[in-house]
């Protein structure tokens, strides 16, 4: 299992979420603000089985390109972490 952490401008985050929801990826939106420019921006917490992570990236990456072509920004920044063990309940 992998988590990744994603940093996307808040101009990314309604169709980044969307297509994640729609995809049936279980998200965690945290509101945040971006280092000197203090630009709105949203984290999105994704947990991914390790044979779905690059599915999710490639989906991340083609709706934030496409914003990156519209505001000339910075798409997004993302971790992916190995998640060791995962506890639900």
């Amino acid at each position: 299992m992998k988590l990744l952490i994603a940093t996307l401008p808040d101009p990314c985050d309604e169709k980044v979420s969307t297509a994640m929801v729609s995809a049936h990826y279980q998200i965690t939106t945290i509101a945040s603000t971006s280092g000197w420019l203090r630009k709105g921006m949203t984290t999105l917490l994704i947990g991914v089985e390790d044979t779905k992570g690059e599915t999710a990236l490639k989906l991340i990456r083609k709706i934030c390109s496409e914003n990156k072509e519209a505001s000339g920004q910075h798409p997004a920044s993302i971790f992916v972490l190995k998640v060791n063990e995962f506890i639900h309940f």
